[in-house]
């Protein structure tokens, strides 16, 4: 059984619903046989490339709120990931483009190493607060987990997996997703947002019951 989980790396919410996630398939029985694909989803594709911008005040802009309520939104969030066994640094949070993420994230996916790699990333922008969008930076997570660091620097330094970020994309909004995180399981059954993990397990636990009564 397959699982593609489309998130950005700089979205709370797609830490927090691969955490759910990941609980959900720790109590799955055949969770061995669940195969799990990290698709690229830029939450703002158009942000200027080595630019970035303090995340409470682009919430304030995007919902129309001051930045008092985009900060105490985020003190919320903070809270909310703790619940999960997550820590959020919030506090001086900025965001940017992540396009090079995305492609390094397919890199990993060809190397093996794609899981490790996503959750490096989520972990040092929400927990550690390590930029994610300079590449110096980018290259010593992505060796981190085991990727070439010479291999890594290339692939930043040209265009190679923009194609594959972008097929990621279209896919997406064929599947008629509108946000992330976005879970589709064997392109069959959907899930939207960062559901709890007890809710996700019964659609694991159904989508594989429907795949054992097709393959008879």
């Amino acid at each position: 059984m397959q699982v593609e989980i489309w998130s950005d790396v700089v979205c709370p919410w797609c830490y927090l619903g691969k955490r759910r996630f990941e609980n959900a398939l720790a109590s799955f029985a055949h969770r061995d046989d669940v195969d799990v694909v990290y698709r690229s989803f830029e939450l703002d594709p158009s942000a200027a490339p080595g630019v970035t911008t303090p995340t409470v005040d682009l919430l304030a802009s995007k919902y129309g709120m001051s930045v008092q309520q985009a900060h105490d939104a985020q003190q919320q969030m903070e809270r909310r990931a703790e619940q999960d066994g997550l820590t959020f640094h919030m506090d001086g949070l900025r965001s940017g483009n992540t396009r090079d993420a995305h492609r390094l994230l397919q890199l990993a996916k060809v190397g093996g190493r794609q899981p490790e790699l996503a959750e490096r990333l989520h972990k040092a922008y929400f927990t550690d607060q390590i930029s994610i969008f300079d590449h110096t930076s980018l290259a010593d997570l992505a060796a981190e987990v085991g990727l070439d660091r010479d291999e890594v620097a290339r692939v930043l330094s040209t265009d190679d997996y923009d194609d594959e970020v972008q097929a990621d994309e279209d896919t997406a909004r064929s599947l008629g997703a509108t946000g992330v995180p976005f879970f589709v399981i064997d392109r069959h059954y959907g899930i939207s947002g960062a559901q709890p993990a007890e809710t996700i397990k019964e659609i694991l636990d159904r989508a594989w019951a429907d795949s054992q009564t097709q393959a008879s």
